[in-house]
């Protein structure tokens, strides 16, 4: 008994013994490979903390109080802009000198006209169609009809007395008669200084691009030439850049500019230049009024309304029309519709240097009644003169 006791004992530690090495054998194959040994990588640097975490704070060096600069109490440094160089006052040229070009330019550009009615005059025998061949002559020139037929007229009269003629007397002749045409007794004078106060008002009107603005400012130096203060109003408010233009044409001779909003009223900026201009003891109130154009209706009243709120503090002495000499029969539609608007004064022909039809300048007079009394050379500064019939004449005939 006590052997089969025995026996049974060692089995179960037999047993035991083999089913712990199973196990631990199974255990040593589903064991993972050992981790890669963990890169060194820097810790962030730890999240300040507040309160019972907060860090004792490290000493680190500080200045005193006495070796800090402080301000000494003085005024604040101040940067100051490089000073803002007024533009140099130029010094117009003398009305005198203007006349001599005016013959000089007009008798490069224009002479074609004398030089083709003299051509035809000097023929031996004139019939019908050297007749015909003047009139065509002086109607391509922009004469007009009814001033071409009375000056055709009375040069056939005078050639029938005169017989023969040589080439001076034709000259003579054909002078003659175009000097009475284009008007030698209209007063040309512009009229900026009146007897009994100051200032004179001059306003310049015309269509956009007729050289308007432009043609103020060159009167401007024209009248600063002869002695006179001037002050520009910028009432054309309508053109982008107008006032800016009127401003710099002003400062170059010393004029003093009025000017308002872009957009405003342009009879509000009017009579504040007048205003002005009485405040100053100016000589001359130049006033740049919008270039309408002409088939607007209601722009033209609105540059009549111009002038009636000038003249509540003064009259208008000159309106002169600014007009294309180049654009014929157009500038002659335009004058007449501005006529109808403003009593026109007297007349401004520009680009007159460029044009071969010289004889704008009759038939302008003939349409409106009035003189041309400024005629516009060239571009330059000084390209503005007073208009002289006689050397007018003198320019298409040649020498």
């Amino acid at each position: 008994m006590d052997i089969v006791i025995l026996a049974v004992v060692i089995a179960v530690v037999v047993l035991g013994a083999l089913g712990g090495l199973i196990v631990g054998s199974r255990r040593k194959k589903q064991l993972p490979p050992p981790p890669p040994a963990a890169p060194d990588i820097t810790a962030p640097p730890a999240e300040p903390h507040v309160g019972d975490e907060a860090e004792m704070p490290r000493e680190e060096p500080r200045r005193t109080i006495e070796e800090v600069d402080l301000p000494d109490g003085s005024a604040p440094v101040v940067v100051e802009e490089p000073p803002v160089e007024a533009p140099e006052i130029e010094i117009p040229e003398p009305t005198a000198g203007r006349l001599v070009r005016l013959r000089t330019r007009l008798s490069r550009s224009q002479n074609a006209l004398g030089k083709g009615l003299l051509t035809l005059l000097s023929r031996e025998h004139l019939d019908e169609d050297t007749w015909e061949e003047i009139e065509d002559t002086l109607l391509t020139a922009d004469v007009g009809v009814q001033p071409t037929q009375e000056l055709v007229e009375r040069l056939r009269a005078r050639v029938k007395v005169l017989g023969t003629r040589t080439p001076e007397e034709l000259r003579t002749l054909l002078r003659e008669e175009l000097v009475t045409l284009v008007g030698p007794d209209m007063d040309r004078a512009v009229k900026t200084e009146p007897e009994d106060r100051k200032p004179g008002i001059v306003m310049v009107v015309g269509v956009n691009g007729t050289g308007k603005t432009t043609t103020t400012g060159k009167l401007a130096r024209v009248l600063v030439a002869d002695g006179q203060s001037v002050v520009l109003g910028a009432a054309d408010t309508f053109r982008a850049a107008a006032a800016d233009q009127l401003q710099t044409w002003g400062e170059r001779v010393g004029a003093h500019t009025v000017r308002g909003p872009e957009g405003g009223d342009p009879a509000s900026v009017a009579f504040d230049a007048v205003k002005e201009g009485k405040e100053m003891g100016a000589n001359v109130v130049l006033i740049d009024t919008a270039g309408r154009l002409h088939t607007k209706t209601g722009l033209m009243d609105e540059l009549g309304k111009v002038k009636r709120v000038v003249e509540k503090q003064a009259p208008v002495d000159e309106v002169l029309l600014v007009l294309d000499a180049t654009t014929g029969q157009n500038g002659l539609v335009q004058a007449r519709v501005f006529s109808e608007v403003v009593d026109i004064t007297g007349i401004v022909l520009t680009k007159l240097d460029g044009t071969a039809k010289g004889g704008i300048v009759v038939a302008v007079q003939r349409e409106l009644g009035v003189p041309v009394k400024l005629v516009g050379l060239g571009e330059g500064a000084d390209d503005l003169a007073p208009f002289e019939p006689e050397a007018f004449v003198d320019a298409l005939i040649g020498e």
